[in-house]
């Protein structure tokens, strides 16, 4: 059995922020700016972060976040390669830093085995109460991939993301593959699309033999 894990935004789906562009949708932008501002100064956490993100889509609805969550686009590419990882025993799992909501919807769509993500509180008539269960920070990954690791015991471990918060993943992974990197972000390999993904880790298990 191997593992691969997926970051989501900017990897497997076309969104680059759940957070930003709900809060563009919502009008708070300006605000989530300043508390992003606050985070990345280090003045507060990333729970305290996404609480107070949280807070500020009070009394919207589930229904406005699906909304968005349907108009969000796959990356060219995702769902051959993860049939494919299917079809050479790989377990598979998403770990976002961005929201279930969205988490929830690809990993069903493309029945990936493990999705961790955040989750945002709901009343029981749909609305959001402004409270958020922060599962995924921006430290984190790697604590989830290890726990994985070490339950799953597999015989290889990829993990592919574009971002700051999967360097860490990255460090827990036997292979890393960073995709469309953001600048200071580096893997083992580099690469344009999910299309070279794959071709990546043919390669790899053509060579190892596993």
């Amino acid at each position: 059995m191997r593992l691969i894990a997926f970051d989501l935004e900017g990897t497997l789906v076309k969104s680059v922020s759940g957070w930003v562009e709900l809060h563009k949708r919502f009008g708070t932008w300006e605000k989530g700016k300043e508390y992003a501002e606050l985070f990345f100064s280090g003045k507060i956490d990333y729970v305290k972060w996404a609480e107070l993100d949280a807070s500020l889509w009070k009394g919207h609805t589930r229904d406005e976040i699906m909304e968005w969550v349907e108009s969000v686009e796959y990356m060219d590419g995702a769902r051959e390669l993860i049939d494919f990882l299917k079809n050479r025993d790989f377990k598979i799992a998403i770990l976002s830093s961005g929201l279930m909501c969205l988490a929830g919807k690809v990993a069903k769509e493309l029945g990936v085995d493990y999705v961790f993500a955040n989750e945002l509180i709901f009343d029981e008539k749909g609305v959001i109460t402004g409270k958020v269960k922060p599962h995924v920070d921006f430290k984190n990954k790697g604590v989830i991939l290890r726990e994985l690791k070490e339950e799953l015991k597999p015989k290889l471990t990829i993990a592919v993301g574009d971002g700051f918060n999967d360097i860490v993943m990255f460090e827990e992974a036997d292979v890393s593959i960073a995709i469309n990197p953001h600048e200071g972000v580096r893997g083992d390999y580099e690469v344009k699309s999910l299309h070279e993904v794959k071709e990546i880790i043919e390669e790899i298990l053509n060579f190892v033999r596993l």
